[in-house]
């Protein structure tokens, strides 16, 4: 997801993307955890998002 995308999403639209994608990189950290994972990068894209949509909304509200 491009950082354009994310900065013409509605407030409530931001907000529910990134309760998501936490929700989704905690069940990928238990898989990781628990068995191997099918690709491991995925790890690392869900942290991503989470902190592009973090400074968009520190941008937002400034």
């Amino acid at each position: 997801m491009k950082a354009k995308e994310i900065r013409e999403m509605s407030d409530e639209q931001r907000e529910s993307l990134l309760k998501e994608t936490i929700e989704h990189l905690f069940k990928l950290r238990v898989q990781a955890r628990m068995e191997r994972l099918d690709s491991p990068s995925e790890v690392g894209k869900a942290k991503k998002i989470i902190a592009q949509i973090k400074t968009i909304q520190n941008e937002v509200e400034q």
